[in-house]
């Protein structure tokens, strides 16, 4: 019997990550889609020549990928940013299979900020949205990154809105200080952990 699937999504700053944590004192394998790629880009020569054919050779700082600078240039380009989008996706897909082959769980966790929007919500059983207001979510992101109100916003901006996820979703974890959190989560664990894993 496999694990089932389950996708964890959520906006920039909606805290994803710390959810994802406490899933895993659940004893509850989570794969980390977004840290994949950025380990993918150091360790998949196949990915670093695309970057690299699609970019340009300044896109390199001492031979290795320059993230700050391609995370600059892809969130004032939209194209370009879906260009690089089909170039990590199936990367981070393969890494993925290679990964839950592995596991042995009731459930596991696929966690990514665009899940839904690059299409990878498709394989999963049930998909878990994580919210909080906005306002909330960019106070955060600047805290952990430095980046200004504005530059967070862009990158939200290029996101798809929880109105627009929901419609794809199951599950939703109300992440805004205000909501218990460890109670919606057990809650939700209770739910998947009820239905059998896959054939």
């Amino acid at each position: 019997m496999k694990p089932r699937i389950i996708g964890l999504t959520g906006g920039i700053g909606s805290g994803k990550t710390l959810v994802s944590k406490v899933f895993s004192t659940l004893q509850i394998p989570v794969f980390h889609a977004d840290d994949e790629a950025k380990k993918l880009y150091d360790t998949d020569p196949d990915l670093l020549k695309g970057v690299v054919k699609l970019f340009g050779n300044e896109i390199l700082f001492e031979g290795c990928l320059n993230k700050v600078r391609l995370a600059q240039i892809v969130f004032q380009n939209e194209e370009l940013l879906m260009e690089l989008n089909r170039l990590v996706h199936p990367a981070v897909g393969k890494s993925f299979k290679s990964w839950y082959e592995r596991q042995n769980s009731p459930y596991v966790l696929r966690e990514a900020a665009i899940l839904i929007e690059s299409g990878s919500y498709q394989d999963c059983d049930a998909i878990i949205l994580v919210t909080a207001d906005e306002s909330l979510r960019i106070k955060r992101v600047m805290k952990r990154s430095g980046l200004t109100s504005e530059e967070v916003q862009k990158r939200i901006f290029k996101q798809w809105p929880d109105e627009k996820k929901r419609a794809h979703c199951d599950f939703e974890i109300h992440n805004d200080e205000k909501s218990l959190l460890i109670p919606q989560i057990l809650s939700i664990h209770e739910s998947i952990i009820k239905v059998s894993p896959r054939n």
